[in-house]
């Protein structure tokens, strides 16, 4: 007596039933990072290779570029400078793959600049960078990670945006790029009226101090979220 065989279609079915069945779960999107660059007229060419760069080297770094993968971390790029001047420099991607890191970091480090030669509203980069999370409203976290070396000179108050990035439960941490002497009144400035209750500074003496600063805070952003 022959036994029943099952047609081709129904056959494949089973087998993909199966395979689902047994498979580990895909692992859900633990951070959207969003990283805000200040490309305002303080920022010298020579300088926005720093934060390019050092941006670019940091997504590279093995350790970092581990928790992206473990995480399914989403990136995206704003630059921004004075009022009406945001840009998604690099649209949202998620780390998925080692070759979707070394890509987003290469990207970053050839990223052309934005804007030059105009004044520092941080209200607005705060605002825009807020409203751009809607791709990546799955992912558990959301924050925004914004550089800067100077406080608001133009554009909103920082007030409202602030104030709708945490009602959206969207953090926002901060590199403040300080001159090389002592006093740090950018630091105190995103202290006081940038970040969230959840946020943090860090400083950066110096953009030759950005690479360092940059990947201590990615480091930081991505890897509390993992334990």
């Amino acid at each position: 007596m022959k036994t029943p065989r099952l047609p081709a279609a129904r056959l494949g079915s089973m087998i993909l039933g199966l395979a689902a069945a047994i498979a580990p779960p895909a692992r859900a999107c633990d951070v959207a990072l969003l990283l805000a660059i200040d490309v305002s007229g303080s920022i010298d060419a020579g300088e926005y290779r720093l934060q390019a760069g050092g941006l670019a080297a940091a997504l590279a770094d093995p350790e970092i570029a581990e928790v992206l993968l473990t995480g399914q971390v989403a990136l995206a790029v704003v630059q921004w400078s004075g009022s009406g001047q945001q840009v998604l420099s690099l649209p949202w991607r998620r780390m998925l793959r080692p070759s979707e890191v070394r890509s987003f970091a290469e990207r970053a480090a050839a990223m052309p600049r934005a804007y030059s030669g105009s004044d520092t509203a941080v209200g607005e980069a705060v605002g825009f960078a807020a409203a751009a999370f809607a791709p990546v409203a799955d992912c558990r976290r959301k924050v925004i990670d914004i550089s800067g070396d100077g406080p608001l000179n133009a554009g909103a108050p920082v007030g409202p945006p602030r104030a709708g990035a945490i009602a959206a439960g969207i953090d926002i941490n901060a590199i403040a790029i300080e001159d090389m002497g002592r006093a740090s009144p950018i630091s105190a400035f995103y202290l006081r009226q940038v970040i969230t209750p959840e946020g943090f500074v860090m400083t950066a003496r110096g953009l030759g101090d950005y690479p360092r600063a940059i990947r201590e805070k990615i480091l930081r952003e991505v890897a509390r979220p993992l334990g």
